[in-house]
């Protein structure tokens, strides 16, 4: 029988059609899929073997264990790389190095792995030195530019690409990291920012730390200037002098920030400062008074008025201008071996409040006590100009707040053994608890002084009069502090703006991160909204969210007293803060005190600490860690009850006191609840406690 024709075409046989024909491209499918993995693993391992074996090795001028340092001749570049891949923890440009064409390195010590020597005719020389690594320790490098000539300004300027970094000098407007500051190249000393708010500020090293794992300490003996070219530069420098002074500083380098600061920049104290003061809130006066009665006057209704709202006990705060008073009224009472002339009286009757008063340098040349020394013939107490043949020495007149005066020489030991005196003298008759050593800071006119310039002009000055800190005991609090974190005293933080800016309330917690960092974790903040305003703060939010962040530092300070507001909320806020500051965190503090005693890591940190190598917590500056512990969230900026919280460290879990919610770290919280009454607070917890989670 014969097929019929239209058998292959009927739908049943399309779709056998259909059926083989996918059955036949599976299996090519598939095979494709297979070579597409394998050509994609062959190029994988073809770039790793060029990355490892067939890509040039850099370069090294020097090669340690874990970096080296690579020339790049085209930008006149020093890189310090990892030699582990192509992190690169700085890139220094030399600017004072010729900039036509490219720029070449040599090694003149090419014999010796572990320095670099290089020179450039009439300009400058150059030589790097490679330190032995220890174990646990970083690894440094020690570097120093010699001009060849004495007009030869020497300048290396850090990069500040993918870099933050942090240290320093404090600022006017305090940023945290450094990286937003602009400053022009100026002499790194200590200056007061009233006067001169371009300039650095009360606490200051002359050490820098990066993000990128690496730490900058320059030579104390360096005349150094710094500049901060917003985002971009941090440059160290030295200017044309005749001596020929060389820029010398050491790099350091390790895991990461938190790792090369506890190896390169820690500093531990040589004994703590006495931590009853963290109890005692500080009280200023506001009211004028030029005698002593009117000054007992309102020191009496202060602490009245403190009674009245029970804010309990403090301390008496004085000026200078104040404690002149005081000073005058004694003179006045004993000759000049310090005998008693009139019976014992008791100044100021403070109640519950004890009393801290401040000593400068400085003395007026009206004053009754210049007169007295300058008839003893002994003024070679004050710094002086230099006698000639035709006159003898005479002390040098300078202004310090408006008024002409003379300023303690520091070299004479007598002079500073009555000084000492002085304040013993004090303590004891006016029954003083704490003693504020201020001044020292600025840059008078010093010529015809010469032989006195650096008591005049520089930080050995303010180092010298700190050290007289040690001689008063460790109830001393001081106003500006450099290579004195080893002191056990407290540092008094500058004046600050009653505003919602950097160098207002948004600058306090950088400030508070700033000097610990740089090893002064005991510090008495600016007063609660600001002391650079004239008369009481207007501003209730403004004091309320600066009463919150100062609960959580080592001491509460008021200058705007909370009842001038009329505002019974405000005082009921302000003693709950206070009960919380005296029953929280002075335990805290001490506890994390021990810490710092003996392992020199700071009370206050900022979130990077606990996970360095999260690039979203470099640049938080709202937020702070006390210890590995607590972390606290204040508002700093105006109109706010909502705000975004990062939670830092992956392993940990953090809950907020308040709510009792857990989160993990890592955690950004956004929009978080933070009405006017409140402050967020994260007590850390470690594994196990935790018994609710919130995403």
């Amino acid at each position: 029988m014969a097929r019929r024709r239209d058998e292959s075409g009927s739908p049943a046989a399309e779709c056998s059609l259909e059926a083989g024909s996918r059955e036949m491209s599976e299996p090519w499918k598939g095979a494709l899929g297979c070579v597409g993995v394998a050509l994609l693993f062959l190029m994988t391992i073809g770039v790793l073997y060029w990355q490892v074996a067939e890509r040039p090795e850099p370069a090294w001028l020097l090669k340690g264990q874990l970096s080296g340092l690579v020339w790049h001749s085209k930008r006149s570049v020093l890189a310090l790389r990892s030699v582990f891949g192509e992190q690169s923890f700085a890139l220094i440009q030399p600017r004072h190095l010729p900039l036509s064409g490219h720029t070449l390195l040599t090694n003149r010590c090419w014999y010796n792995q572990s320095l670099l020597c290089s020179s450039w005719d009439g300009v400058s020389e150059l030589q790097i030195l490679l330190e032995p690594i220890n174990q646990s320790l970083a690894e440094c490098y020690r570097v120093e530019w010699t001009p060849r000539h004495c007009q030869v300004a020497l300048k290396d300027c850090f990069s500040m690409d993918n870099v933050s970094w942090y240290g320093g000098g404090s600022m006017h407007s305090q940023y945290w990291p450094i990286n937003n500051a602009d400053i022009d190249s100026q002499p790194f000393i200590i200056s007061n920012l009233q006067d001169t708010p371009s300039g650095y500020g009360s606490v200051l090293e002359r050490y820098f730390l990066g993000s990128t794992g690496v730490a900058v300490q320059i030579h104390p003996e360096v005349p150094l200037h710094i500049g901060i070219e917003s985002k971009k530069w941090l440059c160290l420098g030295v200017p044309p002098n005749a001596e020929m002074v060389p820029l010398r500083y050491t790099m350091c380098v390790s895991d990461n920030l938190t790792a090369v600061h506890q190896q390169v920049g820690r500093m531990i104290p040589a004994a703590l400062p006495d931590t009853d003061i963290l109890q005692l809130p500080f009280w200023r006066l506001q009211k004028a008074a030029d005698i002593i009665a009117k000054l007992e006057h309102n020191a009496r209704s202060l602490s009245n008025k403190l009674k009245q709202h029970q804010l309990g006990d403090g301390v008496l705060d004085l000026t200078e201008q104040y404690t002149q008073l005081l000073l005058a009224e004694e003179h006045s009472a004993t000759d000049s071996t310090g005998k008693t002339l009139i019976p014992h009286r008791r100044y100021l009757n403070l109640h519950q409040l004890r009393l801290c008063i401040t000593l400068s340098p400085y003395i007026s040349i009206d004053s009754n006590q210049f007169q007295t020394i300058l008839q003893e013939g002994r003024e070679n107490f004050w710094i002086s100009l230099p006698a000639t043949s035709h006159s003898s020495q005479v002390p040098f007149v300078m202004k310090w707040r408006g008024t002409f005066v003379v300023k303690l020489n520091l070299s004479n030991e007598e002079a500073r053994n009555w000084f000492v005196a002085q304040a013993h003298r004090l303590h004891r008759r006016l029954d003083v608890k704490y003693i504020t050593l201020e001044g020292g800071e600025g840059r008078p006119n010093i010529n015809g002084v010469q032989h006195h310039s650096w008591q005049l002009s520089s930080d050995e000055y303010i180092t010298q009069f700190t050290l007289l800190a040690e001689k008063l005991g460790n109830t001393t609090i001081i106003s500006t502090a450099t290579q004195t974190a080893h002191i056990p005293v407290f540092v008094r933080m500058a004046p600050r703006q009653s505003d919602w800016s950097y160098a207002g309330l948004k600058g306090v917690i950088p400030t508070v991160l700033h000097y610990s960092l740089l090893g002064y974790s005991f510090f008495i903040p600016d007063a609660v909204g600001g002391s650079l305003t004239k008369g009481f703060l207007a501003d209730e939010e403004l004091f309320i969210r600066w009463l919150q962040i100062v609960t959580f530092l080592p001491v509460m300070a008021f200058s705007t007293p909370p009842w001038v507001f009329g505002e019974n909320w405000i005082v009921n806020m302000t003693q709950m803060c206070i009960q919380r500051h005296q029953s929280f965190v002075v335990p805290l503090i001490r506890k994390q005190a021990v810490e710092l005693a003996s392992l020199g890591h700071p009370v206050f940190r900022p979130l990077w600490w606990v996970s360095p190598d999260d690039p979203k917590t470099l640049t938080i500056d709202d937020e702070f860690l006390i210890g590995d512990e607590v972390l606290v969230a204040p508002v700093t900026a105006p109109g706010r009850v909502h705000r975004d919280i990062y939670l830092p460290g992956s392993s940990y879990q953090w809950k907020d006191v308040s709510t009792a919610q857990v989160f993990d770290g890592g955690t950004l919280l956004q929009d978080y609840p933070v009405p006017l009454t409140d402050v967020p607070v994260f007590v850390r917890q470690d594994s196990g406690d935790s018994q609710q989670t919130a995403s």
